[in-house]
């Protein structure tokens, strides 16, 4: 029998799952063997899954899982070097040429495991089945929109958190925009018409931002993109691959500009094909912005898991997109989890 072993996340400000019980409750109806781990975090409770008829198991408890089991979560294993013997569903981030990447392809390859990367499961299209993508455009948007406030208050952006949702936010950070007496600023969207830059399109026309859409034709030049320099606000919402385009140059730093806050939604600092060369690491929930310029200033925002601010909505929404995968690893030697598989082995 088909054996899904969802573990519990073990980073810090992670409380998104990948499957809701719901979700879990067609797997097992399907004939496949849900454990889901206990979690002190998880933004959907325990009690959930053992209603669905799932078996629970201690937190963190899945090295010691039986080896057929597949091991499925969303972000990171902690980094210590250990091979993994088992087959994984997580996001990797270890086939753009990321440093962290290589050590954990390194670990699979001592252990014998396999990496089925959630970025890289795709259709015959070579269209991924599920993205987090919408609601990480929006949580990147807010964040930055939180960066240029500070800035009109002459601070650095203030930690961030986790909200139970949407509207919670969209409630704080109006009232935060209009304490500013300030007028909107405007945004330019690379990447409007995929998921993360709808995501981001939309929470800016919630706090009524203007927002210039871009997309691959106005991108199809090779650049350079003065135009991007003459907004406030920058989103990067576009999957980074060979040939990207470069959007801020390292030479606009000093370049006359308005713009003052990147919001770099994709977050690939240390890869080949970072498009914005500004900076060299991704932020964190407490120190949200890194500055990259005092004259005048530019912060960049890259929280590499921004949809964790809304862990609810965003769990429900990539569960939903998922759920007709997981239900098809009874054959895991086709379809999207052989493409996936491939991948990894080219990559390994």
């Amino acid at each position: 029998m088909t054996h899904l072993w969802v573990r519990a996340e073990q980073r810090p400000n992670e409380e998104r799952v990948g499957l809701t019980p719901e979700g879990a409750a067609a797997l097992i109806a399907a004939g496949i063997r849900v454990t889901v781990e206990e979690s002190s975090v998880r933004a959907i409770p325990i009690d959930g899954y053992k209603g669905a008829g799932c078996e629970i198991a201690p937190e963190n408890s899945w090295p010691k899982a039986p080896l057929d089991a597949i091991i499925f979560g969303l972000k990171e294993l902690p980094e210590d070097d250990t091979p993994l013997p088992h087959c994984h569903i997580m996001f990797g981030h270890a086939y753009k040429g990321q440093y962290s990447g290589r050590a954990l392809l390194q670990r699979f390859k001592a252990g014998g495991g396999t990496l089925y990367d959630l970025e890289y499961l795709v259709d015959e299209l070579g269209r991924r089945v599920a993205a987090f993508g919408y609601w990480a455009g929006y949580a990147g948007a807010a964040v930055t929109l939180k960066t240029w406030a500070a800035q009109q208050r002459d601070e650095t952006c203030p930690p961030v958190g986790v909200y139970p949702g949407k509207d919670t936010l969209n409630a704080e950070l109006l009232a935060e925009l209009d304490a500013t007496g300030a007028p909107r600023p405007r945004a330019i969207v690379i990447g409007a018409l995929g998921r993360v830059g709808a995501g981001a399109a939309d929470l800016c026309k919630a706090m009524g931002v203007a927002v210039t859409k871009w997309d691959m034709a106005e991108t199809a030049s090779g650049g350079p993109f003065p135009e991007i320099l003459d907004h406030d606000l920058f989103l990067n919402c576009i999957f980074a691959r060979p040939g990207t385009p470069v959007f801020v140059p390292h030479e606009a730093l000093n370049a006359p500009r308005a713009l003052s806050a990147i919001g770099d939604v994709a977050c690939d600092p240390d890869s080949d094909y970072n498009p914005v060369p500004v900076y060299d690491r991704a932020t964190t929930w407490d120190q949200p912005a890194l500055r990259v310029a005092s004259d005048p200033v530019l912060d960049v925002i890259a929280i590499d898991n921004l949809p964790s601010m809304l862990p609810v909505e965003s769990s429900d929404d990539y569960a939903a997109q998922l759920l007709p995968s997981l239900l098809t690893l009874t054959d895991i030697e086709s379809g999207v989890w052989a493409r996936a598989r491939d991948t990894f082995l080219t990559h390994v």
